[in-house]
Order: structure tokens, then sequence, then C-alpha cells
């Protein structure tokens, strides 16, 4: 009795697994897609931090490139940062026996962070300015034409309301970026996908999690009071957070106020007169954009 109530608990578990890793890989496939994230030829930078969503993503993009229409390759690149207690031998033995190429980059970014952020201040800014630095110089050196993140639609939203509470600017995560120096183009296939789907994705696959010890402690971190508040608008109005996701995508200028998207001083151009039909008007409108 206990073998067959056994057996049907491993079938339920196996079934649900299944349906979730689809659902992780038509999302990912969706945003890849919808924002021409990977061509035939692309030499793919997975960074790897050691956390839950870049092992995610490393995962669900090997198994989209057996059926992908293009042909592209797949590198994980892990940048040590020289952390007190940091297991170095985990990525490597991981990597090693799934049989995915990788590099490792050493570099003591630790001391500098600690040297420079005054205690009890977010470390996070300055870290991840040096670690972008470091991953940018690997891409160029070594041919990426795309460098892959973790970031999903949570962090995207989250660093959307930290921009509007705290830093007075609409902006999040785009799911494709050409960086600054316009060198590098940074791609998020996991911008559609769930935190807790993910979360739930790499308990099941039991990936050697790796804590960071510089941002992990920091639970007063405003991010954090980000992710409280959806969650909490998540469970007292299911399906809000989807809604601001979609708004994100559907972004109306000319409704908004800011005059660099805009020409509001314009308007008076392109006010109806008699004469002009709607047809017309309307093309006026659309060059106006």
């Amino acid at each position: 009795m206990q073998d067959k109530a056994a057996t049907a608990l491993y079938a339920k578990e196996r079934y649900e697994f299944n349906k979730l890793q689809k659902r992780l890989r038509r999302l990912a496939g969706q945003a890849i897609a919808d924002y021409g994230m990977i061509h035939d030829g692309d030499r793919v930078m997975v960074c790897l931090s050691g956390g839950k969503d870049s092992f995610t993503l490393l995962d669900i993009l090997l198994k989209l490139r057996l059926n992908a229409p293009v042909s592209f390759d797949i590198v994980a690149v892990n940048l040590d940062q020289k952390q007190p207690g940091f297991p170095a031998d985990v990525l490597p033995k991981y990597l090693s026996e799934q049989g995915i190429p990788f590099h490792i980059i050493e570099q003591d970014t630790y001391s500098v962070v600690k040297s420079i952020v005054p205690e009890g201040k977010t470390t996070c800014g300055l870290c991840s300015r040096l670690r972008r630095g470091l991953l940018y110089r690997y891409a160029a050196d070594n041919g990426i034409t795309k460098i892959a993140l973790g970031h999903h639609r949570d962090d995207i939203l989250e660093t959307f309301f930290l921009n509007l509470f705290y830093g007075g600017t609409l902006k999040a995560m785009p799911p494709k970026l050409l960086s600054d120096d316009r060198r590098h183009i940074v791609i998020r296939p996991l911008a559609y996908c769930k935190e807790e789907d993910i979360a739930e994705y790499a308990r099941i696959r039991d990936f050697p999690i790796i804590p960071c010890n510089l941002c992990g402690s920091q639970e007063n971190l405003q991010r954090q009071a980000m992710k409280a508040m959806l969650h909490e608008w998540e469970k007292r109005h299911p399906g809000r957070v989807e809604t601001v996701f979609t708004a994100l995508q559907n972004a109306a200028p000319s409704q908004l106020a800011d005059r660099k998207l805009f020409d509001f001083a314009a308007l008076e151009s392109l006010r109806h007169t008699p004469g002009i039909t709607p047809e017309c008007s309307a093309g006026l409108d659309v060059l106006a954009r």
C-alpha cells in the first residue's frame, strides 16, 4: 500500500515538474522571440552567480538550444569575487559534470567594496558596477555577442518601482539592452518568468546554490520592501502584478509628460481642422510620435 502511495506521489511530482519546466521554457522562448535576443551564430555568455536565477537561466537555455531554429554557443562565466568562505570548487565541479563550457574570472572585488562602502550601507550599487566592468571586458576579449543575465519578471517590476518611488524616473530592466558604450548587448531571457516558479524549479533540480555574503544579509534594502509590496498585492489582488508588467509593454508617450518623448509644444499644428479627414489626422498623429 505504501509503495503504491509513494509511486503515485512521485508520478504527481514528476507531472507538476514537467508542467513547470514547459512553462519556463515557453516563457523564455517567447521572450527571446519577442525581443530578438538570440540569432544564428551568437556566442552567448551566461553570467552564472551561483544563485537560483542564473542556474535556471543556464539550464533553460541549454534545453531550448536543443530544438532552437538557430545555432548558437553557450559559455557559463562566473566571477569569483574572493568573498570569505566562498566555495570556489562548487561551480567548476557542477559545470564540468554537466559538460558545460565555462570560465571563472578571479578578481577581489569583495575587498574593494568593503573598503569603500561604510558599514551598514548598501553594497549592491558598487558591487554591480565592478562586476559589470569585468564581465564586459571578458565578453569583449572572447568574442561574446550576447550577455545573458538571470533577471526575471519580479526583478524587473521591483526595479521599476524603486526608480518610480526613489529615483523619479519611469524605467526598469529592459529584456534587451545595448550597453552605454554600444559594444555589448545584454539579454534577459527570463523576463516573463515569475520568481516563485524559478525558485521551485531550482529546488527540484537541486542546483548547488551559493549565497552572496555581500548583499544577502542586508534585508532592510529598499528592494526587499518592493518585493514585499508586490507579494502583498498578488495575495490581495491576484493578477495585479501581471497587469503592471503588461503596462511596461504598453507605454503611451503622448499620455505621459516627458517632453523628450513627445512634442507637446507642436500639438496646435496637428489640431483637426475642416477639410482634414480622420484618416489624415491619424496619419499626422503617427508622424508626431
